[in-house]
């Protein structure tokens, strides 16, 4: 009798606890779902200006979010009902999306040479179509306005562009002066001014930093939630075996 009391209150404790983890699990689908949905909606324009992006990254976000939020919420329910066969499908699952996450969360970091150069090389081919492309001349000057920065490496690689048509000129996008008529940005003289209008340094660099001071972060982060299933994976695993324990200490 003492021991079915315990194990019942084991039972009892690793719901409880499982139940805690499986709303976070929820959570954490929902976070991946929304980043999915904003990179489709807004994001990507700014991604397509690197010559490593696919355009079937936010569908594998939004998929990913949304077959986590599904099966938290199913979980939810065999965790209350406690039914063992599906937690133990719950724990193949969770196992699944560890190796799935860690996965990335590693070729994330080793590539990220790779990733630095494919925004080097996306810039170089956006600077080419400017004159040409509305779309890319669209995202390049809110690239600009946002990040507050001209050009690739500096402002005066818009001077060699086919846009400048050797003018030594720089788009309004660059202008920290506001109103942008007050800007000069044209026609600008040989040497750089003491106190240009615009912004002299160029949006490689600062994309490169964030990248160099935050891309360790994000990688911390992403191990950190893989391992995190780890314990769903130990818990509704332990959770499935007391239950079957409870019910052979029952019968006999």
């Amino acid at each position: 009798m003492g021991r079915r009391l315990h194990t019942v209150a084991a039972v009892a404790c690793m719901k409880t606890l499982l139940m805690v983890f499986d709303v976070l699990f929820w959570l954490t689908g929902i976070a991946i779902l929304v980043v999915g949905v904003w990179m489709q909606v807004d994001l990507y324009k700014y991604l397509e200006l690197t010559s490593n992006y696919h355009s079937a990254t936010a569908y594998v976000l939004i998929g990913t979010g949304t077959l986590i939020v599904l099966v938290g919420t199913l979980a939810c329910c065999c965790i209350a009902k406690g039914v063992p066969v599906l937690l133990y499908l719950f724990s193949a699952f969770l196992a699944v999306i560890f190796v799935v996450e860690l996965s990335a969360a590693v070729s994330g970091y080793v590539y990220r040479a790779k990733l630095k150069d494919g925004f080097e090389t996306g810039l170089n081919r956006s600077l080419a179509l400017y004159a040409t492309d509305p779309n890319t001349r669209l995202v390049f000057d809110r690239l600009q306005s946002t990040l507050e920065c001209c050009g690739k490496d500096e402002y005066s690689d818009w001077f060699s562009t086919a846009w400048a048509n050797q003018t030594r000129s720089v788009p309004a996008s660059c202008c920290e002066v506001r109103p942008v008529r007050k800007c000069h940005h044209t026609r600008l003289p040989q040497r750089q001014p003491n106190a240009p209008d615009f912004y002299t340094t160029g949006c490689y660099r600062i994309v490169v930093d964030f990248m160099a001071s935050n891309l360790g972060t994000v990688a911390a982060i992403a191990l950190g939630f893989s391992l995190f299933q780890l314990v769903g994976v130990v818990l509704s695993f332990c959770l499935a075996k007391n239950i079957d324990k409870a019910k052979y200490e029952q019968v006999a």
